[in-house]
């Protein structure tokens, strides 16, 4: 739960610290501008709060690991996808935008500092302990993140300890390691699909080049 604290203040901390006009510019999201992507973080929050509030009666059915899934790489036509970048259109000013990711994020960020980490809830049909649940977002915080600062070169980065954590939560995912050279940032950008390996990284993966990427649902 320290995690989920530390990864998502930072997070809300390198969107404030945006200047408006870098609002327009590509995010590390494929088609997504850093409006778009600050929009999905609104909405990550408001699936926070509802989601603490939404006991569960029967034991978990995942846990931080298996409460993520391996899935093929998006093509656009998801629905919500598409209406991402025009409800961050909607907005207009990016104050306004970044606005509400604080006053929504803040309460998300407080909702789990209070929440009881044994306790169960549900989303999406599954059931976990909030320690899991909290600890699963710890991934989704810092990849976007990294989207965020992708074009941002002056923007702060993840804290260290989340680049680590999300790194080990993701190769339990795959169900395999990413060569030891590889720092925590590169294992998961390459192993994401965020960037391509470069010919020297490719032989660094070995048999698990042809794997990648590994995107997440």
């Amino acid at each position: 739960m320290d995690l989920f604290t530390r990864s998502w203040t930072a997070l809300r901390a390198a969107v404030a610290d945006v200047p408006d006009g870098h609002f327009e510019r590509p995010s590390g999201c494929t088609g997504w501008l850093v409006r778009d992507l600050v929009c999905h973080l609104v909405i990550d929050a408001q699936d926070v709060l509802i989601t603490l509030v939404t006991p569960a009666e029967t034991g978990p059915t995942v846990d931080a690991v298996t409460y993520w899934k391996l899935v093929d790489p998006p093509t656009g036509d998801d629905p919500l996808d598409a209406l991402i970048p025009r409800l961050a259109a909607a907005y207009g000013e990016p104050g306004l935008l970044r606005h509400h990711l604080d006053d929504v994020g803040s309460a998300a960020g407080r909702a789990a500092e209070l929440a009881d980490p044994a306790l169960r809830v549900s989303t999406q049909g599954e059931v976990l302990t909030v320690g899991d649940y909290l600890s699963a977002y710890v991934l989704e915080w810092t990849l976007h993140h990294l989207d965020l600062i992708a074009h941002l070169p002056s923007a702060a980065e993840p804290p260290v300890a989340t680049l680590a954590a999300t790194r080990a939560l993701l190769e339990k995912i795959a169900g395999t390691p990413f060569p030891a050279v590889f720092s925590d940032e590169d294992a998961l950008l390459i192993g994401t699909g965020r960037r391509p390996p470069s010919a020297v990284e490719v032989a660094e993966l070995g048999d698990l080049a042809p794997k990648l990427p590994f995107v997440l649902g």
